[in-house]
């Protein structure tokens, strides 16, 4: 994976601006750095869906800066998918970026980005934190 595949954008940007690189890059969301380059959030769908359409916030004056989920949950690149996936069951995130020495940005991990083998270990890992957490109480 290389850096020339991370979609971003700065925090002035609009969520009109966001949707608009998203559907061009056919990707699901877009990291919002600052001119350093360092990670300020992640913009996804599902933000610009709860956070700016059902809120009737107008797309073109909303700053992704106002939408943006705030420091996002990184990993690193030498995380196992399922153990990634299993973060993304158990905290309720579908993207995650990947972060490299340095607080390199070298991408962004994407559920759909697992295969199902994976996708399996990780829920049956999930139920079974569940049970151990149900039975410690």
């Amino acid at each position: 994976m290389s850096q020339k595949h991370v979609i971003s954008l700065g925090p002035h940007a609009s969520a009109w601006e966001a949707a608009c690189v998203m559907t061009r890059a056919n990707c699901g969301s877009v990291l919002i750095v600052d001119t350093p380059g360092t990670l300020l959030g992640i913009v996804t769908e599902r933000d610009l869906m709860t956070r700016v359409l059902a809120k009737a916030l107008i797309p073109e004056k909303t700053q992704v800066s106002e939408v943006m989920t705030r420091n996002p949950y990184c990993v690193a690149p030498e995380m196992q998918v399922s153990d990634a996936v299993l973060i993304m069951i158990e905290r309720g995130f579908r993207h995650l970026p990947i972060m490299g020495a340095g607080s390199k940005i070298l991408g962004v991990f994407s559920v759909r980005d697992a295969l199902p083998r994976e996708i399996g270990n990780a829920v049956s890992l999930a139920e079974f934190h569940e049970q151990v957490n149900d039975a410690l109480g």
